[in-house]
C-alpha cells in the first residue's frame, strides 16, 4: 500500500510503498478514503514535536470503510467509518493519563491506504457526510467540542469570541458555538478569512496585526466575552482577560505564538474568571461531539483536497497558515 511515511528529520514526507498491516484480536483494518491534516502533522514534519521516531506514517483524521476485522473487533466489516483520534485516555476524564496517545504518532496513522486500528476506536460515519467532510471531523472537532462545552460550559446566549479562526479547529469551534446559539465573534490576520468566518455565521470579527484589535472587539461585543477560545498565546495573550466579562471563561489548546508574557492577574481574580487548559477529548467528549454534529447536520469546512501524491503541496499551505478549515489528502 501506498503511505505518507516521517523517514527522517532530512526527509520528513516520503510517499512510498509499505506493506498492509494485518489486524490482530480486537483490530480491525480500515481502508482510507479520505484523511486530512492537522497542525500537529506539520510540527512532526519539522522535529518540533515530542516523541518523534522515524519511520511513522503520519495522520490523525480518517474516515474510510472496514476491509478486515480481528477475532473480537465486533460486526464492522464492510462498515463505512470515522476513527477516534484520542486513544488510551486514562480513568479521569479531567484530564489524559500517562499511557495517551494521538493517531499518527508513535501508532502509524492514516495518511495511507489502510489503518489499523482497535475496533474501541471506531464510530458510524455520519450519514449526512461525504468521506471527506467526515476525514475533516475527529481532532480539530473533537479538540472545539471539548473546549466549548466540556470545558468552558458554553450555553445559549454566550457571546463567543474565536482567536485565529482560519485552522480547522478555529473553524469548528465557530460552527459549534453558532449552532450552540451563541454570538460569535473572530480574529485572524486576513480579511478574507474573516468575511468567511462571517459567511458561516460569524457576528464581527478584526485583524488582529491592528494595533487597536482588542479595543475595537470590545467595542463590537458591547462590553467582552463570556467564552474565548485561543490555540496561539503569546504576547498578545495579556489583552484577552479585559476582554472578558465577569465570569468569563478562557480555553486554550495551544500555543503556537509562543509563551505568554508577563500578565497582569487582577482582572483574573476581580472578574473571577477561569483560564482552562485543555488536549483532545475522552471517548464521551467524542461521542457527544458526533451527536452534535448529527443534530445540526453540522458540515465541516474543506479548504482544498488533494491526492496522496500531492502531500507536500498540502504540508507546505499548512505551514503557511493559507487555509481557511481542513486540508485533506485522498489516496
Amino acid at each position: 500500500m501506498k503511505a505518507i511515511v516521517l523517514e527522517s528529520a532530512e526527509n520528513p514526507i516520503i510517499v512510498k510503498e509499505v506493506a498492509k498491516p494485518t489486524p490482530g484480536p480486537g483490530e480491525v483494518l480500515v481502508q482510507i478514503k479520505a484523511a486530512a491534516l492537522n497542525r500537529r502533522d506539520w510540527w512532526i514534519t519539522q522535529g518540533k514535536y515530542a516523541g518523534i521516531k522515524y519511520p511513522t506514517i503520519l495522520g490523525a483524521d480518517g474516515a474510510g470503510i472496514v476491509t478486515e476485522t480481528g477475532e473480537g473487533a465486533g460486526d464492522w466489516l464492510g462498515k463505512e467509518v470515522i476513527i477516534n483520534p484520542s486513544h488510551n485516555w486514562g480513568e479521569s476524564p479531567e484530564f489524559q493519563g500517562k499511557d495517551f496517545k494521538i493517531l499518527g504518532l508513535p501508532n502509524d496513522g492514516t495518511l495511507a491506504d489502510y489503518v489499523l486500528v482497535k475496533a474501541e476506536y471506531l464510530y458510524p460515519k455520519p450519514a449526512h457526510l461525504t468521506f471527506e467532510q467526515a476525514a475533516a471531523l475527529p481532532l480539530a472537532g473533537l479538540t472545539a467540542y471539548r473546549a466549548l462545552f466540556t470545558k468552558a460550559q458554553l450555553k445559549k446566549g454566550d457571546k463567543v469570541l474565536v482567536v485565529g479562526v482560519g485552522a480547522g479547529t478555529g473553524s469548528f469551534t465557530l460552527q459549534f458555538a453558532v449552532a450552540a446559539g451563541a454570538q460569535v465573534f473572530v480574529t485572524s490576520g486576513s480579511g478574507e478569512k474573516i468575511e468567511q468566518a462571517k459567511q458561516l455565521g460569524a457576528a464581527a470579527g478584526v485583524n488582529y496585526k491592528a494595533q487597536d484589535w482588542a479595543e475595537e472587539l470590545k467595542h463590537l461585543s458591547s462590553g467582552g466575552f463570556d467564552v474565548v477560545v485561543d490555540s496561539a498565546l503569546g504576547p498578545d495573550f495579556n489583552k484577552i482577560p479585559d476582554l472578558c466579562r465577569p465570569g468569563g471563561r478562557i480555553v486554550f489548546f495551544g500555543g503556537t505564538a509562543g509563551n505568554i508574557p508577563e500578565l497582569n492577574a487582577r482582572p483574573i481574580f476581580w472578574k473571577q474568571l477561569q483560564i482552562l487548559g485543555t488536549t483532545m477529548g475522552t471517548d464521551e467528549d467524542f461521542k457527544a461531539m458526533l451527536a452534535f454534529v448529527d443534530q445540526y447536520r453540522i458540515v465541516p469546512v474543506i479548504d482544498e483536497v488533494f491526492p496522496l501524491a500531492d502531500a507536500k503541496k498540502a504540508f507546505d499551505k499548512m505551514g503557511a497558515s493559507k487555509q481557511f478549515g481542513k486540508l485533506v489528502i485522498t489516496p
